[in-house]
């Protein structure tokens, strides 16, 4: 009988699974192993369908039609198989981030399409958002029981866009741009996991105010704000 899995949080001195999706997303992931590849493919269908606790290897096998051998030589347990799948849909959501933002014209625009398009990417993403409201012990088991690890690396990608922002002039040299991220991650993560009966987290327009109104103030450091 297979134990109920989890999304591992990182040990001392290994990296993360966001630490692993950021690093992929910016430098490029091998895909060029196709029965792997295969192999999660199915087992995104398969966790989707059924759930994570209600899916075995061998229900992974028979969706890839592949043997049960060959995904325990790809992936030694089920544990090692959902944290490659989640890493793969965090990998996703990092190169939809980049790209949305890549459409906006200014820093404050490229806050708020951030802020929206990550709610909706996650929560609309039928693994992560189907485990953050069937299963979302396993989530939140590596967010809370880590150490912050998973959450520091959200906070480290967009300290990584703020400081191009203030390469570019875009922002003032005296932000703290870690505590901005910092701020930022940890409104956005709460809307995640904390239900919400005042936001509309289907209403991009009222994420877009939300964003303007409580995010982009945060561009200007203390001395400046208005």
């Amino acid at each position: 009988m297979e134990s109920a899995p989890t999304v591992r949080a990182a040990s001392s001195g290994a990296k993360s699974l966001l630490e692993r999706a950021f690093t992929d997303a910016v430098e490029g992931a091998d895909v060029s192993d196709q029965t792997r590849t295969r192999l999660l493919d199915a087992a995104y269908d398969q966790f989707c369908r059924m759930g994570i606790q209600r899916s075995s290897m061998e229900d992974v096998a028979r969706r890839a039609d592949l043997s049960r051998i060959t995904v325990y030589r790809r992936f030694a347990t089920k544990d090692l198989l959902v944290e490659q799948v989640v890493l793969r849909e965090f990998r996703r959501y990092f190169d939809e981030f980049l790209v949305d933002i890549s459409h906006a014209r200014t820093t404050a625009d490229r806050v708020v399409l951030g802020f929206v398009s990550s709610l909706r990417a996650i929560r609309g993403n039928p693994l992560i958002g189907g485990l953050l409201a069937a299963e979302p012990n396993l989530l939140a088991g590596s967010m809370i029981g880590d150490d912050g690890r998973m959450l520091a690396t959200v906070r480290q990608f967009l300290a990584v866009q703020l400081r191009r922002e203030q390469s570019a002039g875009n922002v003032s040299v005296d932000l703290d741009v870690d505590l901005v991220a910092e701020m930022m991650v940890r409104i956005s993560a709460s809307f995640l996991a904390i239900p919400c009966h005042i936001v509309d987290l289907d209403d991009d327009a009222q994420l877009e105010a939300i964003a303007r109104q409580f995010l982009v103030p945060m561009l200007k450091p203390p001395d400046s704000a208005v």
